[in-house]
């Protein structure tokens, strides 16, 4: 099959080699003709171009671009895909995404590889980044059934855990399991930077270790993608956020009281849910 991809970065990238390593035909898009040289040159694809005439022979494109950008992209790159070509994203968010582009062309499906790590750039794509992850398709009822199926085959080939669910669905639950971190690790790693005694400070930093860094991880991650959740996923953050100071202020009184039962209570139930969500 001929795969094209219109963003050649972390996710982009990622898949170019695992789809090339099954045997399709990638070809690449970037706007800049640097990216497409590093693409071409680390095997990610087997051609890229600055120019989109490369997508042209695509029976499936993959938008890998960011958020913000994919409603111009598809308005903007249209005219060079076959007519029956099917067109899925990788966004992490799916309700505005979806309602936006199945207008503006027929065989969209939504779609969300679930992994990452908090580097980016063609440099930071990897062979196998989406084994046993989930893979999520949004399909709706104007979906074309053809192009689902297509689409989930490709992620099956991944090795990745396909799913479906409608998108403000998705969206609701992403805000919740991977949204609302980015912005509690973010919030742990500005009160840090709060400390009014330079001194405390300076050893914080000095002492840091495995516990800070996997909870600031995703919160020192790539801005640009944070900034694209709180605004295409504002509604289902929000919600989470009010959810996620309930239980900081439940904790606070807790500790406040020296309610030791409580707070034992509240960390054994944690212990005992957490492996649910892993």
């Amino acid at each position: 099959m001929r795969i094209g991809i219109v963003g050649l970065g972390l996710i982009g990238g990622s898949l170019g080699f695992d789809w090339r390593d099954r045997g399709h035909t990638v070809l690449g898009y970037s706007r800049r003709p640097e990216t497409c040289e590093r693409a071409i040159a680390r095997g990610v694809v087997d051609t890229a171009s600055s120019d989109p005439t490369v997508l042209q022979d695509a029976e499936v494109i993959i938008l890998a671009t960011p958020l913000g950008v994919l409603e111009a992209t598809v308005q903007d790159l249209r005219g060079y895909w076959q007519p029956e070509a099917i067109v899925t994203d990788v966004g992490s968010v799916k309700q505005p995404i979806v309602s936006a582009l199945e207008p503006l062309w027929p065989r969209f499906v939504g779609g969300h590889p679930m992994a990452g790590t908090s580097e980016n750039g063609i440099e930071a794509a990897l062979r196998g980044l989406f084994h046993d992850r989930p893979y999520v398709l949004t399909p709706t009822d104007q979906t074309d059934p053809e192009a689902i199926a297509v689409v989930e085959q490709l992620a099956q080939e991944l090795g990745s855990v396909v799913l479906r669910c409608d998108p403000a669905s998705h969206d609701r639950a992403v805000a919740a399991i991977s949204h609302l971190p980015v912005f509690v690790s973010a919030s742990l790693i500005q009160t840090c930077l709060q400390e009014p005694d330079p001194a405390v400070q300076a050893l914080a930093a000095t002492l840091a270790s495995s516990g800070f860094r996997d909870t600031s991880r995703v919160g020192g991650g790539n801005p640009e993608l944070g900034a694209m959740m709180a605004r295409f996923n504002q509604a289902a953050l929000l919600e989470q956020i009010d959810r996620y100071q309930i239980q900081l202020e439940r904790l606070k009184t807790a500790i406040a009281a020296a309610d030791d039962a409580a707070i034992a209570a509240i960390l054994q139930q944690n212990q005992e849910m957490r492996p649910r969500y892993l």
